[in-house]
């Protein structure tokens, strides 16, 4: 496909699946949304009407055989994806897959065989590769200027809120730091993770801890070029959405990410005051954009997607190695969970 613009289907209407609509219906004049599946009765109809653009439905096998469907965006529950990218691939749409792409390695496989084999572009939605602080880093690192990476750290930390009966034992790996891990191999070009040891507890709702729920994590990994790195993850942050990263590299030193909804500082009679972001989609705007945009651009030259699905199968790995740690208490190398 190398003309026209894009037609884009969207499963799963919640919180990230709605932002991807209006991202596909009002932002990216390459695509245009035809469709949204959702199951749940009138949440399609109710995107689709507040967006004007695109048909509800609430079987997402009608999308199979819609000839005006070029492409899917997944946005529905973690345990599906894989299911979908593989069902997708079969009718000959192109894939884009929110994050995690599978939650098993095996899944994994499968969905990257059936996007090659279907000949259809794959792409996760890792979105700090999209956003300016984690692009200008990379850049940096392509071009020699921070040298070869020694020290890597990625943090995500959640504004709070969250519904502990519906948080799944591994959740925090598979869901939050997957982002961090793909973050991490992304600021390491070229290196694979080896080994991993994890901490994990519920720190923020202790009463769950027996209950499998884990809401706070610290994981280091080593990577086969020897660089370490650091990952670090919290449901509840008071001051807000933060997600920060760093690499120490033998020619300098690269920060990303500081939080702030503007550059302005208030000075008054308590201190200084900085209005701090409260949600993802605040803060990476343009990284959400951006990896749609890069989606469209990939379905319509027919190039390689920049965040593919060996990328997500090697940020799965990383995942099921730090849960796996936690449960064994001991250092897991990549290779143990690859078995």
């Amino acid at each position: 496909m190398t003309s026209g613009s894009v037609g884009v289907a969207l499963i799963g209407s919640g919180r990230m699946g709605a932002f991807h609509a209006q991202t596909v219906a009002r932002r990216l004049p390459q695509a245009r949304l035809v469709a949204v599946a959702d199951p749940l009765p009138g949440a399609a109809e109710r995107l689709t009407g507040a967006l004007g653009a695109g048909r509800p439905c609430t079987d997402v096998a009608q999308l199979w055989e819609d000839p005006d469907v070029d492409a899917v965006v997944i946005a529905a529950p973690a345990r599906l994806h894989a299911d979908l990218v593989v069902a997708a691939a079969a009718a000959g749409k192109h894939v884009f897959c929110e994050k995690p792409m599978a939650v098993t390695l095996p899944d994994a496989d499968r969905a990257i065989d059936a996007a090659r084999t279907a000949g259809v572009v794959l792409q996760v939605g890792f979105n700090r590769r999209f956003a300016a602080d984690w692009r200008a880093a990379r850049a940096l690192l392509e071009a020699g200027t921070l040298g070869t990476p020694r020290q890597l750290r990625s943090l995500t930390r959640d504004p709070g809120g969250f519904d502990p009966s519906r948080v799944l034992p591994d959740t925090i790996f598979l869901e939050t730091l997957i982002h961090d891990f793909d973050t991490l191999r992304f600021l390491n070009p070229g290196a694979e993770a080896v080994e991993v040891f994890a901490l994990a507890d519920a720190l923020v709702e202790p009463e769950w801890r027996d209950r499998g729920l884990l809401d706070t994590a610290v994981v280091t990994i080593r990577f086969d070029n020897g660089a370490m790195a650091v990952a670090e993850a919290c449901f509840e942050a008071a001051y807000g959405y933060d997600v920060r990263g760093e690499v120490l590299g033998s020619g300098g030193m690269a920060t990303m990410g500081d939080g702030r909804r503007t550059g302005m500082v208030f000075s008054g009679s308590a201190g200084q005051l900085v209005e701090t972001v409260r949600s993802d989609q605040e803060l990476f705007p343009e990284g959400y954009t951006g990896e749609l945009a890069a989606f469209v651009d990939a379905v319509r030259t027919g190039s390689t997607a920049p965040a593919t699905g060996e990328d997500a199968r090697a940020a799965l790995a990383i995942a099921l190695a730090a849960a796996e740690s936690v449960r064994a208490g001991r250092p897991v190398r990549i290779a143990e969970v690859e078995k």
